[in-house]
């Protein structure tokens, strides 16, 4: 009986199963849906799905950088005592390592990649970790840039920032340089910029801006002419809050992160310029577990 990607989702859907293990085990079922659902469970993939959908919000921001290629990374687990594990921390660090060398186009694309040092893919490897450490754990999300890269892990795995420069490739073996983009790096970290310039702020965003301030202008009383000089200065202020070449410098607020880094590159003999930054923080966005301590046990007492 042939089967279609079609099945292949809905076999995961109802699994929790990975991608690839669903494929398999339709090959060798000859796509039976309910044969392919124990083909799963006898394989002992049924430990793993019913984990998966336990909340990951804790885990690993970790970075790769060869001075060629910078890669980011987020794993998540259940629990911060996980993301201590040396086991989980060397599998985070296999598959940043697996996006620098194989440069997957996106995340299914990195699953099913062969694991960095090993023989199975990502997503073999992924699901091994769940059923020997015990807890849900998912590859979230990565990015990958190649040239000019600075990476910075702050916080233990808490937060991760990669900076790529433009025109840097000169100097991008420096001291000075490294320096430099360290301090960009940690900057970004500190201040959580959303965009790189004032360009790149999308329109629906910046009207949507001008319109909240325009209506807290005249509800103020001001005539509407004289609010639309104001919301020009405050878009300014919030332009210097959201862009980073706009930003004032974490280590020098008397000029803006921009400046620094054309400074630095006139200093260096150079034309450099910042022309992307990937900031990750754990769990950001997703749904938090919750423990109550009281009702575990009185669950444990019934």
């Amino acid at each position: 009986m042939a089967f279609t990607a079609k099945d292949v989702a809905a076999l995961r859907e109802k699994t929790g199963c990975g991608m690839m293990d669903c494929k398999k085990a339709l090959t060798e079922t000859d796509g039976n849906m309910e044969a392919a659902i124990d083909f799963l469970r006898e394989k002992g993939l049924a430990a793993a799905s019913k984990k998966a959908g336990r909340i990951a919000a804790e885990g690993l921001v970790a970075a790769y950088n060869d001075s060629k290629v910078g890669v980011l990374v987020e794993v998540n687990a259940e629990t911060d005592f996980v993301a201590k594990n040396a086991d989980f921390q060397a599998f985070v660090a296999d598959v940043a390592a697996t996006v620098a060398e194989q440069n997957p186009a996106d995340l299914d694309a990195l699953m099913a990649q062969t694991i960095s040092g090993g023989s199975a893919s990502v997503e073999e490897t992924l699901r091994d970790k769940i059923l020997t450490i015990g807890e849900n754990m998912k590859v979230r999300r990565f990015a990958r840039a190649e040239g000019a890269v600075s990476t910075y892990i702050h916080g233990g795995g808490r937060i991760g920032v990669m900076v790529q420069f433009a025109g840097a490739d000169s100097v991008a073996g420096s001291d000075a340089f490294k320096e430099m983009a360290i301090d960009v790096a940690m900057h970004i970290a500190a201040f959580s910029p959303t965009y790189l310039a004032k360009e790149d702020v999308p329109a629906e965003i910046l009207d949507k801006e001008k319109k909240i301030l325009m209506e807290q202008v005249i509800n103020e009383g001001k005539p509407e002419n004289v609010a639309e000089k104001i919301v020009m200065g405050k878009i300014g202020k919030y332009y210097s809050e959201n862009c980073l070449i706009e930003q004032a410098f974490a280590k020098d607020d008397k000029i803006s992160v921009g400046k620094f880094v054309a400074g630095m590159a006139k200093e260096m003999g150079a034309d450099f310029s910042i022309q992307s930054f990937v900031r990750y923080e754990k769990g950001e966005g997703l749904e938090k577990r919750v423990d109550n301590f009281a009702d575990e046990v009185a669950s444990m007492m019934k």
